[in-house]
């Protein structure tokens, strides 16, 4: 059992409030993003809207949604994903937002373009320069008008998350989607002013924050989602260094992010040689910016791998996660499959409970619970 002088640790370090913009949270305890598959037609229903407010209800802090498509044709990639356009599914996000609200809790929505994860052929996937994560030619090579109006989408999405009682929104800029697909010199071998140096390749996801902050409130918190490993190439980085990531970050402080959601696959694992520093610490240290870090929380196995996804995880301490915290590498911290398979995670978690949770199997993927 976890003892007295355990559960005042994780009370005092992760039961904190945290302020960022309008935004205060209760709790340092996130609900990452996760892909659901569960809204037909691209719209949530009550059953999307319990799904979250159970876990608000249960002390999640902050929620940021599944991934979101924003109204751009080629944004969508899988079915059943929800879309953040559209009155019918604006409709189901407001009363997702009400029953959060209601249960106590806070929400963000993730908002999408897929980029190249695109399979089908009509409309095209779009990205850089026509080029697939693999490195084969895939799709079509974005041009000016179509990068005007994917950054017009967003800003459309971002001011219609405000408007719907959203309490901020995140703009997923990883895993080889869109946005991440031109910060990556992999996809993005453009010879225009979006490619080329560091600060070019940031120039679409500057244009996108810049468009957002314009279309909401000053103080309605921006998330940034960024990851150096792509779907399908876990090797990949971004940045070789901490002073490259420190010119792809720099313009996106300085267009108007609020806070960065770094995306690992274990939180544990230093990012650059010479510093035990995740790659949320290192974008805390080099932005000053607050940081969310995610990556097998609560559990002793990363989501996805070479061999592809695994089936189970078992229950994990989060010892080295309060170490972390307690030396102020990160603010924030994103719980996914612990909490698919305990809605009431962040509750246990904060109660010095986690012996009591259950493993993650992927049989949980298959209903809303």
């Amino acid at each position: 059992m976890t003892s007295v002088v355990d559960t005042t640790r994780i009370r005092r370090l992760l039961d904190r409030p945290f302020t960022v913009g309008d935004l205060t949270v209760a709790n340092r305890i996130l609900m990452a993003p996760m892909t659901r598959n569960m809204s037909p037609d691209g719209v949530p229903g009550p059953d999307v809207a319990e799904y979250y407010a159970r876990r608000a209800a249960n002390n999640v802090g902050l929620i940021v949604t599944e991934g979101t498509y924003i109204n751009r044709a080629a944004a969508g990639a899988y079915d059943n994903v929800p879309h953040f356009y559209g009155e019918q599914s604006l409709a189901g996000w407001a009363h997702v937002v009400e029953q959060v609200h209601l249960a106590g809790g806070k929400i963000i929505p993730q908002l999408w373009h897929t980029g190249v994860a695109r399979t089908a052929t009509e409309p095209p996937a779009e990205s850089p320069s026509g080029v697939g994560l693999s490195g084969d030619a895939t799709g079509k090579a974005m041009t000016q008008r179509d990068i005007d109006e994917t950054v017009a989408a967003f800003a459309e999405a971002a001011a219609a998350a405000e408007r719907l009682g959203f309490d901020g929104a995140e703009l997923h800029g990883a895993h080889g989607y869109l946005i991440d697909s031109f910060l990556w010199s992999g996809t993005n071998q453009r010879t225009d002013g979006y490619g080329g140096d560091l600060a070019s390749r940031a120039r679409f996801a500057v244009e996108i924050v810049e468009a957002v902050r314009a279309a909401v409130s000053p103080g309605f918190p921006l998330f940034f989602r960024l990851s150096q490993w792509k779907s399908g190439n876990y090797e990949a980085k971004i940045a070789e260094s901490a002073g490259e990531l420190d010119q792809l970050l720099a313009p996106l402080v300085d267009a108007g992010v609020d806070a960065f959601h770094a995306s690992t696959r274990r939180y544990w694992l230093p990012e650059f040689d010479g510093s035990d520093l995740n790659l949320a610490g290192w974008v805390k240290k080099l932005t000053g910016k607050p940081t969310v870090t995610v990556g097998s929380i609560g559990l002793d196995q990363e989501f996805v791998g070479s061999s592809g996804w695994q089936k189970q995880a078992g229950v994990a301490g989060i010892d080295q996660l309060l170490d972390r915290l307690e030396r102020d590498e990160f603010d924030l911290v994103a719980v996914g499959r612990a909490l698919l398979a305990n809605p009431d995670w962040a509750t246990k978690a904060l109660q010095g409970r986690l012996d009591e949770t259950i493993a993650f199997d992927r049989a949980v993927l298959k209903s809303l619970n």
